[in-house]
This record gives C-alpha cells, structure tokens and sequence, in this order.
C-alpha cells in the first residue's frame, strides 16, 4: 500500500500488519501429509491420461462407423482389437494408443497397491471408509487435505475450508446466496462429490446420512 516500494518498507510494513493482528495463521501441513496427496495427485493423473487415451482410440474408430460402446476393464482392448483386425492401416495408429494403456493401467493398478496398503495401515482412514460411499482413496484424500483437525474450531469449518458452502454477498439491502464458493482443495472436493453420487445412488443400504442426502436432494 506504499508509495514508495523498497524492501525496507516492505518489512516495515509486514511488522505493522503484525503489531495490529491484521493477518491469518496459515497452518503448514506435515511431509506425511504431502507425500500422500503426491501419491494421490499421480494416480489421478494416470487415470486422466488412461481415460483420454480411451478417447481418442473411441474417436478414430468413431470416424470409420466403428463403434466400441459400453465397455469396462479388459472388454474395451479386446473390442478394439476386434475392430481393427484385418484392417492394418487403422491397427497403424490404434495399435500403439492400446499398447500405451496397457502400461497406463498395470502403473494404476500399482498405485491403487500403495493406496490399499497406506490405507489399511491408518486407522483414522479406516474409521473415514465406515461412512457408506467413502473408499480408500476419498478417505486418504480427506486425511492429506485435512491435515490436524485441531485447527477448526467447528466441524462445519471444515465445509467451508473445502469449498462447499455457498458464497454470500450481503450489502446495504442486497442479501445474494450463490453458488458454492469452490475455494480449497479441488480433488478433495471432486472426490466428495462422487462420494455423495455412489450414497445416493448406488448404496442399497438404507442409514441415517442416505436419508439425511435424499431429503436435501428433494
């Protein structure tokens, strides 16, 4: 807010915001921490990059009438294979798209390994996977972001801290209440999400939180 910028009265300033408490304590998360989202952070990113390889074989194939359709786990490389036989020009350039997924898909399955085996070790994460909907890896993801609980006063910081409490604006006679405001950690937040989806719609198992999800659905 200087005029006149130096470092000097950059540190003049940083003092003053500390005398009058003009400032908020950021609480610096631990390595254990970090080294599981990175864990976290590469498994996504090989699942995204297997997922837009699914793509692009479903897109050239696409173009020639070739349809693969629904298909999980090994069904898709086999109906592509498939649909390529006996035709050698296209096999040219599906062929190392397939062969790239192979090695994206067996690198996955190492790091669901890891992902099952931190979870099993943590007890806090095991106690997170008894909530219906809740996996390894949302439990995980949960416990890296969150970090110590201790530094929320209330449990329902936690939302806010997520970015799943609506943004508000409030002033004069304006009262807007908005979307969610979507601050924090987005992979943490994406992961809820799904969560949320397989409770409500995948969970046949009737609880108290199913109930509580139907009710705000409707």
């Amino acid at each position: 807010m200087q005029i006149n910028k130096s470092d000097r009265n950059d540190a003049v300033g940083k003092a003053r915001i500390m005398q009058c408490g003009w400032y908020k304590e950021v609480r610096v998360k631990d390595l254990d921490c970090h080294a599981v989202k990175a864990l976290l952070v590469s498994r996504a990113l090989l699942v995204k990059i297997k997922r837009d390889l699914e793509n692009q074989i479903r897109g050239l194939l696409k173009n020639l009438g070739l349809v693969i359709g629904p298909a999980k786990m090994n069904v898709f490389a086999s109906r592509a294979a498939e649909l390529i036989e006996n035709r050698p020009e296209l096999g040219a350039a599906v062929t190392p798209l397939l062969t790239a997924r192979v090695a994206i898909e067996q690198q996955i399955a190492d790091l669901d390994h890891k992902v099952m085996k931190l979870a099993r070790s943590n007890a806090q994460v095991r106690q997170f996977m008894t909530a219906p909907g809740i996996g390894p890896v949302t439990a995980l993801c949960f416990l890296a972001a969150i970090g110590d609980p201790t530094r929320f006063k209330r449990s329902r910081s936690v939302g806010a801290y997520v970015g799943l409490t609506s943004r508000r604006y409030a002033s004069g006679e304006i009262d807007w209440t908005g979307r969610i405001s979507k601050c924090g950690d987005k992979m943490l937040r994406g992961y809820l999400y799904d969560a949320a989806n397989v409770l409500l719609t995948r969970v046949a198992k009737w609880s108290a939180l199913k109930a509580w999800g139907i009710r705000l659905a409707k």
